[in-house]
């Protein structure tokens, strides 16, 4: 009798949305060592390190600005293109980097996961919240450049809006976790579908609104379908609240709440169905 009384048996649960709130809140520190060890991993051995958070969206923005806004020439609706280009880079690269490192966390960490019991959802949350953090220190420059050109008059931002970019980045964060924890338990018997990210991620940019505004694309259909995107309102209200330029509509914003939630729930219910098995199967 005195041994039962110390003795713990984890288990999975029965419902695949009953997820313990709690157990993950009391592991809040290890979630943030995950996001520091992310970090750490990244840029491990680089002479500019963590530099390169800003390095790389600035050098890909003016290859953008030079490619599609003067080569191709395509418009950004009066807004500078440098600065147009790095807004869309920084929301776009916390979506696709989110849902990419969430898509392979399970087998990526299947060593962490054999040899010790945590909640296994903290490692993709810590990756969506490092993803967070990255993107934030990215918009340090768009603000920058909103502060220089709207000194000179270039632009005017809605900044009495700012407080709707924090549900924004929420829905993004959401979007990228469900659909990441999604394939990440999917691909735990099926390891086709981790090879079809990135070409998922790039044929997804090219259909959002990335280096283009939804105001340059007038026919109906490929405007309909380019409301329907989920990536569509965030680039949208960003654009709108920061540069002063953007098309929200509601369509575009209802898609983007009804596909977040619908990721997010679908994810976690997949992800405890597969949590009773995955271990052994990766």
């Amino acid at each position: 009798m005195a041994e039962n009384r110390y003795h713990i048996h984890v288990d999975a649960e029965k419902q695949s949305l009953a997820l313990n709130f709690r157990e993950i809140w009391a592991y809040r520190d290890l979630i943030w060592l995950f996001t520091k060890r992310t970090f750490k991993l990244i840029y491990k051995q680089t002479v500019l390190g963590p530099l390169w958070i800003v390095m790389s969206p600035l050098f890909t923005s003016i290859v953008y600005t030079i490619i599609f806004g003067r080569i191709a020439g395509l418009s950004t609706g009066g807004t500078p293109k440098l600065l147009f280009y790095l807004c869309s880079h920084a929301l776009w690269s916390f979506f696709s980097a989110s849902l990419s490192q969430n898509a392979s966390a399970f087998i990526a960490n299947a060593h962490v996961y054999r040899k010790v019991y945590f909640p296994r959802l903290t490692i993709p949350i810590s990756n969506t919240i490092s993803c967070a953090f990255q993107m934030l220190i990215q918009m340090s420059m768009v603000i920058v450049l909103v502060i220089w050109y709207g000194l000179k008059g270039v632009l005017v931002p809605h900044l009495q809006y700012l407080p709707v970019l924090v549900p924004t980045i929420l829905c993004i964060g959401a979007l990228s976790f469900g659909l990441g924890t999604l394939v990440s338990s999917l691909t735990t018997k099926y390891r086709d579908l981790g090879f079809l990210v990135g070409f998922g991620l790039q044929l997804w940019m090219y259909l959002s609104p990335v280096i283009y505004p939804v105001a340059q694309v007038s026919q109906p259909v490929l405007r309909r379908f380019l409301l329907i995107n989920p990536m569509t309102a965030p680039m949208e209200i960003f654009r709108f609240v920061l540069l002063g330029s953007g098309t929200v509509e509601p369509l575009s914003v209802i898609s983007t709440v009804f596909f977040s939630i619908a990721a997010l729930l679908t994810g976690v219910a997949v992800f405890r169905k597969a949590e009773r098995t995955f271990v052994d199967t990766i």
